[in-house]
């Protein structure tokens, strides 16, 4: 199954390379890069290029969305671009917007959005027109739409939440008698609890099989996992102006003296194929909840929940892929108009995208008799109510400055390199650092970004 690449989905880009790269790829609807100048399809009158990073479970997804999108609009002809996840594509992103060749559309991670030079490389969406097409403020987690609003104006439109997740087989649970009778794991408040419920799950697991698969040296989901518990303690980065440092070192001690103590009571494998393990009989993994199609796949008993409120609060690390609307000087007309009824349509259809585990942003989705037969991803939509996210500044978001800064000093102390406490004081070291440097995207600071909802 292969460690998550950066993009967090579970690495399928090797199956399409391993069956002939960009020729299957195109087959199942890929655009290639550059297609832009084609003539327009037949009976359209107006293009929408559309720049995505959606491959594997997800890229099917999305290209049965575009294609009841394109049957139910034949006038707007959709070019789509599927590109590679990750820095590359940010870069590739910028130079499109600062030359003036940007697509009409584009998706990034919320958490990316404020580092991306809103108003510079960014257009901000139009909220009276995708209020024309259904979509509006009232249809979205009030958090979630916050995150998106920097200056007073709108620079994503949130298409879903994925979340970082604790799955369970119920077959070993209901062995080590840690299944309720609503067939759902047993809630969890306290570090005490949880690791009871560890130490139970062992006696119960097949031999050479770990308890829990952690990630224990990916610095991204280290950081995941750190922001989530950190969240549960009521933890902060920065202040509201962002010109200090909030960072509680007691509060990081604990929750990093709680990861580590996975490894160090041999619950976890450092390096242990953790999707595998969980395949073959190991109780528990956390994983993001892209894992579900993988593990559905395998027709499993399992189960997932957030993950566990160890310390009283309920919070679990949460980022969200949305709609953005790449710098364009000309910006406006029917390749405008169609790029925000494009985005809102895929918003509100969002039911196909949840079968890949995401939850949908439009919150409509979620009261449907269809999504609430969904399984794990009934078990799972509370997620919504209690997100754990990294700070609003221009160096976070997914596998961002942040991760790659603090994601390691995470892993040194969960694998018993560093003392918790030192990796505390380590970690508030490299965010004073961080908020002193500049966005290399625009020269500003965190403190002069404006990043302010």
């Amino acid at each position: 199954m292969g460690r998550p690449d950066l993009h967090g989905h579970l690495n399928r880009r090797h199956i399409l390379a391993g069956l002939g790269g960009l020729t299957v790829a195109g087959s199942l609807g890929f655009a290639a890069l550059g297609t832009g100048a084609d003539a327009l399809a037949s009976g359209a009158d107006t293009r929408v290029r559309y720049w995505n990073l959606f491959s594997g479970g997800d890229g099917y997804n999305m290209i049965a969305m575009l294609d009841a999108f394109r049957k139910e609009n034949p006038g707007i002809d959709v070019k789509d671009s599927t590109l590679q996840w990750g820095s590359p594509f940010y870069t590739k992103l910028a130079m499109a917007a600062a030359g003036n060749r940007a697509p009409d559309l584009g998706v990034m991670h919320l958490g990316r959005v404020t580092g991306f030079s809103p108003g510079r490389l960014l257009d901000p969406w139009d909220v009276g027109l995708l209020a024309k097409y259904g979509v509006k403020e009232a249809d979205f987690n009030p958090a979630l739409w916050k995150r998106a609003v920097i200056d007073g104006k709108l620079y994503a439109l949130p298409l879903d939440i994925h979340v970082q997740l604790c799955f369970y087989r119920k077959d070993v649970l209901k062995k080590a008698g840690l299944l309720g009778d609503d067939g759902r794991m047993v809630p969890v408040t306290s570090t005490d609890e949880w690791f009871d419920v560890l130490k139970k799950a062992k006696k119960a697991t097949k031999k050479g099989l770990q308890t829990l698969g952690l990630h224990a040296n990916d610095q991204n989901f280290m950081w995941w996992f750190f922001v989530a518990f950190y969240t549960q303690l009521g933890g902060t980065y920065f202040n509201a102006a962002n010109t200090e440092v909030t960072f509680d070192t007691d509060k990081a001690t604990q929750v990093l003296e709680f990861l580590r103590r996975h490894v160090t009571d041999g619950y976890a494998i450092a390096g242990a194929a953790d999707g595998e393990q969980f395949l073959n009989g190991a109780p528990f993994t956390w994983e993001g909840n892209w894992s579900v199609p993988v593990f559905s796949g395998a027709e499993l008993e399992y189960g997932a929940t957030p993950l566990p409120p160890v310390f009283g609060k309920q919070a679990t690390h949460a980022e969200s892929h949305s709609f953005v609307l790449p710098h364009q000087s000309d910006r406006g007309g029917a390749a405008n108009e169609a790029a925000h009824q494009l985005a809102a349509y895929v918003v509100k259809h969002a039911q196909q995208w949840a079968a890949g585990g995401h939850i949908p942003a439009y919150t409509s989705t979620l009261s449907t008799a269809a999504y609430k037969e969904l399984t794990p991803q009934n078990e799972y939509v509370t997620a919504m109510d209690h997100q754990a996210t990294e700070p609003k500044v221009w160096f976070a978001g997914s596998t961002g400055i942040l991760a790659q800064r603090v994601g390691p000093i995470v892993v040194s102390s969960t694998m018993g390199s560093a003392r918790p406490e030192a990796a505390a004081r380590r970690m508030k070291g490299a965010l004073a650092q961080l908020l002193a440097m500049k966005n290399p995207m625009d020269g500003k600071t965190a403190a002069q970004g404006g990043a302010v909802a």
